[in-house]
């Protein structure tokens, strides 16, 4: 089955089985390897990315499902590791292991786009069902105010440059 969606900016076309998770598409047919496995269930988080906006796990999505559908990986956050989450996740040296750092920091950044200001009780909520078996959960928490704050700042500079 021919599908075509958007992966991280940029039109693509698979021809791959309809009931193939988005992970496989990623992973193996694309090549794009920021998205990891973890349980195959969709209990971990480690295979979360964003489609059409929304954090989904890619192990429970179906190629089926992405005809005409906006999808960004890791990868695609941004491509330099720029992003305000990916900065706060280094200097709050988040990661141990690594492996559901990924997911983490996209089921963060759909938080973070619904919530710019985020309580613990909102990341609690949102993190809830992203695994770290290395249970740096106390650091993702403080990651995620960060990167909030550096994007109030970043927000708050252009708008005090526009009033002078």
């Amino acid at each position: 089955m021919a599908i075509t969606f958007t992966v991280n900016g940029t039109s693509r076309t698979v021809d791959v089985p309809s009931d193939m998770p988005l992970l496989w598409v990623l992973r193996d047919v694309l090549e794009l390897r920021g998205t990891k496995y973890g349980c195959g269930v969709g209990a971990c988080g480690a295979c979360t990315v964003h489609v059409n906006g929304r954090a989904v796990r890619a192990c429970q999505t179906r190629a089926s499902s992405l005809a005409g559908a906006q999808v960004k990986t890791i990868e695609g956050l941004s491509p330099d590791g720029s992003h305000p989450l990916q900065r706060a996740w280094v200097n709050v040296d988040v990661p141990q292991c690594g492996y559901c750092q990924a997911g983490q920091i996209m089921s963060a950044a759909a938080l973070l786009a619904q919530k710019p200001a985020p309580t613990d009780a909102d990341i609690d909520q949102a993190m809830n069902g992203n695994l770290c078996r290395c249970a740096t959960y106390i650091r993702i928490r403080q990651a995620i105010h960060k990167a909030a704050a550096m994007t109030a700042t970043a927000t708050a500079a252009p708008q005090a440059q526009d009033q002078e």
